[in-house]
């Protein structure tokens, strides 16, 4: 009958959203289409060009990319999550509301997914984006697992979770990047102080995992000053890159507003919902201030805002 809900109908949603859990978007959407939107428009307006079918591909190709990465962690990760309650509630596959079978199935379907739609950009973004998965992969899957060795756990962290999402934005559109390199090089490095932020914050639970990361291999006083150096560099670089005049001088109005209004609130968990250390307070409110800014151009270069 109708409007009766069957078990397998049941089953089936609850398969659905744990397959949407296992993707764990929230932690990677909010900083995905910014960086893919500002590579977009920083290769389209020098050129008075407007952006296209192209940024929505490309746009959706990195989420999933990033999906793939997040996916792939929890599936590799669960055994060793399903020793610890909070990671196990966290995990789909640890907690047995997917199989490890299902988990990989959907994991190869995101990655063929993302690999297609980049090759609809054109053959830079393609080649970008093949490296972009193949360090995805590199990070998490057994034997190769580049998030547990020292130096490789950050390259390959800040390359494919910024740098590499916004140089694919950017070459969907242009060739020669010049003095966008930093761009790159500044979301580059605020990725690298995150991985920094959160090593140092989960240091004791990876030392008793015998986890040989970087911060377990430098200690976690150089680990935490390494993470400061890298958000010292990550703004000189921005700095240098607004000098050069790569983005319209009128988004500083949009950047200050969003930073004016942001601050007037307490903020005091980071971005993995842990509460903050380390200026880590800052973090939920710069992905903000990013997308207002990242949107708010984009209105501008589609015409739907007019900046006198």
């Amino acid at each position: 009958m109708a409007g009766i809900q069957t078990t397998s109908d049941r089953r089936g949603q609850g398969k659905f959203a744990a397959l949407l859990r296992l993707t764990r978007w929230r932690e990677h959407v909010p900083f995905t289409i910014p960086l893919t939107i500002v590579g977009g428009l920083l290769a389209a307006e020098p050129a008075a060009a407007t952006v296209d079918w192209r940024l929505l591909a490309i746009a959706a190709g990195n989420v999933l990319a990033m999906s793939f990465a997040f996916m792939l962690n929890d599936i590799e990760d669960a055994p060793d999550d399903a020793l610890e309650p909070a990671k196990k509630a966290h995990n789909v596959i640890s907690s047995g509301l997917l199989s490890r079978r299902e988990g990989q199935a959907a994991t190869g379907l995101v990655c063929i997914l993302a690999f297609a739609l980049f090759a609809m950009a054109g053959a830079f973004t393609l080649l970008l984006g093949a490296l972009m998965l193949a360090l995805c992969y590199l990070y998490s899957a057994h034997p190769f697992r580049l998030k547990a060795r020292p130096l490789t756990d950050v390259i390959s962290h800040a390359l494919m979770l910024s740098g590499l999402i916004i140089a694919i934005g950017y070459f969907a559109y242009d060739r020669e990047p010049g003095a966008v390199w930093l761009t790159i090089a500044a979301a580059s490095l605020f990725s690298a102080y995150g991985q920094f932020y959160n090593q140092v914050a989960d240091f004791e639970v990876d030392q008793q995992a015998g986890l040989k990361n970087t911060a377990g291999f430098l200690g976690k006083g150089l680990t935490s000053l390494l993470g400061q150096a890298s958000l010292v560099l990550a703004l000189i670089c921005m700095a240098a890159a607004i000098s050069q005049g790569l983005f319209p001088v009128w988004l500083g109005t949009v950047l200050l507003i969003g930073l004016f209004t942001c601050l007037l609130f307490p903020w005091e968990l980071d971005m993995r919902g842990n509460l903050a250390q380390g200026g880590g307070n800052m973090q939920r409110p710069g992905l903000i201030v990013a997308n207002l800014v990242a949107l708010t151009w984009l209105a501008s270069n589609l015409g739907w805002l007019a900046i006198l």
